[in-house]
């Protein structure tokens, strides 16, 4: 029992440790270092491509794809690698203003086609009401159904009444 939890410990000694090196830069000269320290203070974030937590970010290269044998000095006067954080955020904000866009036009759509809808009903509300404003206007005795079901005919304070609801749904409706 002994000797298996010792041959055991033995083997998982000999095992590589993963994560051991959390950061990874590229120092003045143009050389990788990799460590569980943070670089020093006078190495840019530019040269920073592995990060504690973070997905590495790919290293510069130059035309031939070496990327051990790009120049420090040229690139100190690049601009920031498209892989870097602040390409990150930038990316992020971009998706976030094109969602934005998106959920304005069809906020936009909604807005239009409700208009529309109700542009639609006040036209056809205008053209019912001038219809019965002209059937009220023509003197024919007209009639109408009670709350019993049963006809009953409209004497001329119903009709005024009538007239005068009407008039309110031209004057609302009909511009």
């Amino acid at each position: 029992m002994k000797h298996s939890i010792c041959l055991i410990s033995l083997l998982l000694g000999l095992l590589p440790l993963h994560g051991s090196a959390q950061w990874a830069w590229v120092d003045k000269d143009g050389r990788k270092v990799f460590s569980d320290r943070a670089p020093p203070a006078g190495v840019p974030d530019k040269s920073i491509y592995k990060r504690p937590g973070r997905a590495a970010v790919p290293m510069p290269q130059d035309a031939s794809g070496n990327s051990a044998a790009v120049d420090p000095v040229a690139r100190a006067s690049t601009p920031a690698l498209p892989g870097t954080l602040n390409a990150k955020v930038a990316g992020v904000d971009k998706e976030l203003a094109e969602r934005k866009k998106k959920e304005e036009q069809a906020q936009n759509a909604l807005r239009k086609t409700e208009e529309e809808r109700v542009s639609k009903a006040k036209a056809d509300n205008c053209l019912r009401a001038r219809q019965a404003q002209q059937g009220l206007e023509s003197g024919i005795r007209l009639s109408r159904i009670n709350s019993q079901g049963e006809r009953e005919v409209m004497d001329d304070a119903a009709r005024a009444a009538e007239a005068k609801r009407i008039q309110a749904v031209v004057d609302s409706d009909c511009k």
